[in-house]
């Protein structure tokens, strides 16, 4: 059985002027998986997503959402998905639930029970204006909008801004949830922590490339960990330095730090061939640095 395929770019590429936004991106999202789509901003996932939800036109290439082409068949798509754009704009004089049913009438409808239970996991108060809400109690209207439809594919752009952090930690648990039932999040973000905690796989943009698209995991695995050892005597720094994976060695005495990405087996033969070795810990590198490695490789 062959994988289903939620969203598919095929050199999509879009210019404004000579200014290359997005530079020949293909890209395969898998149905139920949750992607993290990274980079700082500017570095072109907002428009990657405006031209995929046929907002924007590309200027070459193409995009699939279920199958269907983003622009040939945009109205049948909106039946699909649910999405929260990086600048999301309500009118300010409709309440929450106003708001929301303004959108449910676009949709056709919608099970109210289903929005009263995401208001009380979001904490959300839909009774006041929109205009008097909060940037992140605003974003909450936004979000339940988004999932209100329990949708096939949703498409978010730095959807958890202005959230506090508990209310984070419901939204991270929504998300599972929605990968766990077979449905898709396409999660852009510049928040690595947030997509560490949630993402099966990660997409890193750059200047509008895509420069890799890892599986969380994997790129957890060749990161570069701190590693701590220590003995019950002195040791010498020249005996972990040139190790392969051994870099930035520091000695103090008994103890000794250093960065590593090789096999640990081959550090440890070395820690107790020679000394003896009472205790080790080692901390992995966080999405972020990983993320800040790539960045620094691709532009050195």
């Amino acid at each position: 059985m062959t994988e289903q395929v939620a969203i598919r770019t095929v050199g999509l590429t879009k210019h404004y002027g000579d200014f290359p936004a997005l530079v020949d991106l293909d890209l395969e999202v898998k149905a139920g998986e949750i992607f993290g789509f990274l980079g700082p901003n500017g570095a072109g996932k907002t428009t990657m997503i405006r031209t995929i939800l046929d907002e924007i036109r590309p200027t070459a290439g193409s995009a699939t959402i279920m199958g269907m082409d983003s622009h040939a068949h945009s109205v049948e798509i909106r039946n699909h998905i649910g999405y929260v754009p990086g600048d999301l704009a309500m009118y300010p004089n409709l309440t929450g639930r106003d708001t929301i049913t303004y959108f449910a009438n676009l949709r056709g409808g919608v099970d109210w029970d289903i929005v009263d239970s995401l208001a009380d996991r979001l904490d959300a108060d839909l009774t006041k204006k929109v205009g008097d809400l909060s940037s992140g109690n605003r974003q909450k209207v936004g979000l339940i909008q988004a999932f209100m439809n329990e949708p096939d594919v949703l498409i978010m752009d730095e959807p958890s801004s202005g959230l506090d952090p508990l209310v984070q930690r419901e939204f991270q648990r929504m998300m599972r949830e929605v990968a766990g039932e077979g449905r898709t999040v396409f999660l852009s973000s510049h928040t690595l922590s947030e997509v560490q905690r949630v993402a099966d796989r990660v997409g890193i943009i750059r200047h509008g490339k895509l420069i890799a698209v890892e599986e969380v995991a994997e790129l957890r695995s060749k990161a570069i960990r701190t590693v701590n050892l220590f003995f019950d005597e002195p040791v010498i720094a020249a005996a972990f330095e040139g190790l392969p994976g051994v870099r930035d060695v520091t000695v103090e005495n008994h103890h000794v730090m250093l960065s590593f990405d090789g096999q640990m087996e081959t550090l440890l033969k070395v820690a107790t061939q020679s000394y003896s070795l009472l205790d080790i810990s080692t901390q992995e590198a966080d999405l972020e640095e990983i993320f800040l490695t790539y960045y620094e490789e691709v532009s050195s």
